[in-house]
Order: C-alpha cells, then sequence, then structure tokens
C-alpha cells in the first residue's frame, strides 16, 4: 500500500462507484470515502451509501497508471499538478478512521464569509445575498437595488444554496461591496 499523497480524480457526478470498480479492475490503488444514509422509498426505508466527496475519487497516481486514469470510463480529469489536487495521506486516513470509527461525516457546501448565496426556502426564498457571518446560524446580506438599502438576515445554512450561475454571484457581490462601502 502506497503511503504517498493522493491526487484527486474529477469523475461525473453518480458515477463516482462504477469508476472505483474500473479502478479495482485496472489494479489502480484508489479511495472512494462513503456514508451511509436512510432513504425513505415508496414503500420501505433503505439505507444506501452514497459518496462523501459528489464527483470525485482519491487515487495514488504513478506515472504507469496515469493512461489507465484518463481512458477509465467515467473520469472527466486529474485534479491539479503536483503543487495543488493533492491529497495528503493523513487526511485521507482521518476520513478512512472517522467513517470507520462511526463518526457522522456528512457532505456539507463549501460556505464561507463573502460566499454568495440564496434563500432557498420562506419568506426570501429565491433572494440572493452574501454570507458575513458563520455561527449556528448564518448571517446573509441583502440588497434592495431600488433604495440602494441593505439588511442581514440570519438563516441555517440548510436553508441556502449557492447559486449555480456566475452572473448572479457578481451581483450580489458587488451589491455586498456596495452595501459595505456605505455602512
Amino acid at each position: 500500500m502506497h503511503q504517498g499523497p493522493w491526487n484527486v480524480l474529477h469523475v461525473v457526478a453518480n458515477h463516482e462507484k462504477q469508476v472505483a470498480r474500473h479502478l479495482s479492475i485496472r489494479s489502480v490503488e484508489h479511495y472512494l470515502p462513503l456514508y451511509t444514509e436512510r432513504s425513505r422509498w415508496t414503500d420501505r426505508t433503505v439505507a444506501l451509501e452514497r459518496p462523501l466527496f459528489l464527483g470525485y475519487v482519491f487515487v495514488h497516481l504513478t506515472p504507469q497508471n496515469r493512461l489507465p486514469l484518463i481512458s477509465t470510463p467515467g473520469v472527466i480529469r486529474i485534479l491539479g499538478n503536483s503543487d495543488t489536487g493533492i491529497v495528503t495521506s493523513d487526511e485521507i486516513s482521518r476520513i478512512r478512521e472517522g467513517l470507520a470509527s462511526g463518526c457522522i461525516l456528512r457532505p456539507h457546501p463549501n460556505i464561507h464569509v463573502g460566499t454568495p448565496v440564496r434563500v432557498r426556502d420562506g419568506v426570501f426564498a429565491g433572494i440572493g445575498g452574501i454570507v458575513t457571518e458563520l455561527r449556528q446560524r448564518c448571517k446573509v446580506i441583502i440588497s434592495l437595488a431600488a433604495v440602494k438599502q441593505s439588511f442581514s438576515l440570519e438563516a441555517d445554512l440548510a436553508d441556502l444554496e449557492i447559486p449555480c450561475d456566475s452572473t448572479s454571484a457578481v451581483d450580489y457581490a458587488f451589491a455586498h461591496r456596495s452595501a459595505m462601502a456605505r455602512a
């Protein structure tokens, strides 16, 4: 077993397990962290294993397995180079040990202060803003362009989403900068 850093394969979302099977057949050392989640179907409740990192599989990259990796069905690309796109063996070990010991690890959006977000539910559903504070709840600044004023909203992280389109993010960031300049 190789102890060096792990490279990251970007794979087609929801094809992580298929990619992992192909890598096993090709004898490529890989790791796909999975967590168990209960899902309710119409006739029963089932336990499903889902990837902790949607769209990613970790591999040990060697000159010999580079071509088999990029030609594996479902693989989009190998992330980064020798300086970026690398995960340390210590990080992978901690994830493995955490999952094996029963720690509850779940995917979480990469939200930090300054992230443009959109409110999913409630009175402000569909409204965008910028995260300004993270505690148990998240503080989002929302601008009302017509009056050139802003207000803050405290919301649970589960009630926020990161907009997919970059133009929205730019608009939110501009509105936030304008609001902060007026403050």
